[in-house]
């Protein structure tokens, strides 16, 4: 079986990474439990204690990431 060679988009939407990789990311994140919500209605994320250990161990250094009124 041939492998599949072809460059895959990576998109960004005003500095942040969209597309179907960055949906991916954000399912992913948020099956592994590394990002979650304070209520199902909220709009945005918050990094769990495990999403720091977890982006830390992927080589994420979180500490860059400042903190915003949600």
């Amino acid at each position: 079986m041939k492998q599949n060679t072809a460059k895959k988009p990576a998109k960004t939407c005003y500095n942040h990474i969209g597309g179907k990789l960055g949906t991916l990311l954000l399912e992913e994140f948020i099956h592994k439990g590394w990002i979650a919500k304070e209520n199902p209605e909220a709009k945005h994320f918050y990094i769990t204690e495990e999403g720091i250990k977890g982006l830390t161990t992927l080589g994420i250094d979180v500490s860059k990431i400042q903190s915003e009124e949600i």
